[in-house]
């Protein structure tokens, strides 16, 4: 935001650059660059903004970090041209956690960003920040007093700008609009409609999924900091020709990531790659999946790796060592063997399957499978699979579906890389499934 030729970002990206060219580009000077609380999904750009504007790091109040910032008090104001941004101290995400409300030329209040607060009919979850002091119950309580004290009581005209839209982990099912208002908030949201406060407790902390496993790498690296973050965005980058890949997967000693799409991906790759695609959450999923000290060789698209790399630098990965010149044609090129991912219909699944001679795996997250599963399906989310790989008979078939297709291939190719020979994707997921007669079952209660 800008006013009077003086700008403030807020929870900024890693890669700056946009910031930089936007700024020089409407002539105004970066002054204060504000951290709605320590992030645990994405790498921030702080640092790296602060360094090359010279522009102050605010954080919430009892934020500590190992770097130069600010740890401001709950309504410190920031004068920027002819607007104020007033500081609101929102613990419950984080202890630190702040909102910002934006008072115009009139000192009216006009909008606030909400950080991971409040969404679009979410709320932050409260259980990243737990200690030895504070468990999740009890965060939850200081997000409903946060909520309360300091959002509900702003006029309902109030724009609300969150950190994060649908899909992000930070929440429990976020909304696909990117703003909302205060009023509309109070209608629509499930955790404002709560009668007590011990009501919002039990609403925003049952079904909570476990947090993906890269999100306390990422919230030390920006608490503390991080020393190189060009190495980050723009990784070694280094070409691999085909006959180079294979002696270092021979060596065993890197993992080969495809991020080309999944139909692609199934109908031929280099045995024991990994698939993410590009098109799908990369960054989260290869955070939730994927072991941050191995040495990662990217297998993409034509003039993607560079997108790839900025993708996995988003979660914390520095271990980018480079890329398959030339893309899977040059390993096709090469005589090398190539391995496929066999893909079947919803209607084509339902005449092959049998419980005795299949296994069924579901990978979606734990809150997806409440409102449905396929009967006798295991239920094994995408991030647990590899920690249960002893659950699945591997002389059977595996048949794997997701919501609609693109973590079941993520999946298959786990499976595939450990070594099951005998698995099916079953194209569109549960969303094709639910429209034949196989069998759908409810999650009780007591398998949550």
């Amino acid at each position: 935001m800008e006013s009077g030729g003086e700008a403030a970002v807020i929870d900024p990206m890693l890669d700056v650059k946009p910031y930089i060219d936007l700024a020089a580009k409407r002539g105004v000077t970066i002054r204060y660059i504000f951290e709605t609380h320590f992030h645990a999904d994405f790498i921030s750009g702080h640092n790296e903004l602060s360094r090359i504007t010279g522009a102050e790091i605010i954080f919430g109040p009892g934020a500590v970090a190992g770097y130069k910032m600010r740890a401001a008090d709950d309504g410190d104001m920031f004068h920027l041209g002819f607007i104020t941004l007033k500081l609101l101290h929102t613990p419950g995400h984080t202890p630190e956690s702040c909102s910002l409300l934006l008072l115009d030329e009139r000192n009216i209040p006009h909008s606030v960003f909400t950080g991971d607060t409040l969404f679009v009919d979410d709320v932050g979850r409260p259980d990243l920040a737990v200690s030895s002091n504070v468990n999740m119950n009890q965060m939850a309580g200081m997000l409903y007093d946060s909520i309360e004290s300091k959002l509900l009581s702003l006029p309902n005209y109030v724009i609300v700008y969150p950190g994060h839209g649908a899909g992000s982990a930070c929440g429990k099912s976020i909304g696909t609009e990117l703003h909302t208002t205060i009023g509309m908030q109070k209608q629509s949201n499930y955790a404002l409609k709560a009668n007590s406060r011990e009501e919002f407790i039990k609403l925003v902390t049952d079904g909570l999924n476990n947090p993906p496993r890269y999100f306390s790498r990422v919230a030390a690296m920006n608490k503390n900091g991080y020393s190189n973050p060009d190495a980050l965005l723009k990784g070694k980058l280094k070409p691999y020709s085909a006959i180079e890949l294979k002696s270092l997967l021979d060596s065993g000693n890197v993992l080969l990531l495809d991020t080309r799409s999944a139909e692609t991906f199934a109908k031929g790759f280099i045995p024991g790659s990994v698939f993410i695609g590009l098109e799908g959450a990369l960054s989260a999923i290869a955070g939730s999946i994927l072991d941050p000290s191995e040495q990662i060789i990217i297998v993409a698209d034509h003039n993607r790796e560079q997108d790839v790399v900025t993708a996995l630098a988003r979660v914390g990965f520095e271990n980018v060592k480079g890329y398959l010149e030339g893309g899977f044609p040059a390993w096709i090129k090469s005589g090398e063997p190539i391995d496929h991912i066999d893909s079947v219909s919803a209607e084509d699944f339902e005449l092959r399957f049998r419980y005795n001679a299949a296994t069924v795996i579901d990978v979606r997250n734990p809150d997806e499978w409440v409102p449905g599963f396929v009967a006798g399906a295991k239920l094994i989310s995408l991030s647990s699979l590899e920690n249960k790989l002893n659950e699945i008979d591997r002389n059977k078939i595996s048949f794997v579906y997701c919501a609609a297709g693109f973590r079941a291939m993520v999946a298959a190719s786990l499976l595939k890389k450990n070594g099951f020979d005998k698995v099916v994707n079953i194209s569109g997921g549960i969303m094709k499934i639910r429209k034949t007669q196989i069998p759908i079952k409810q999650l009780s209660a007591n398998l949550r």
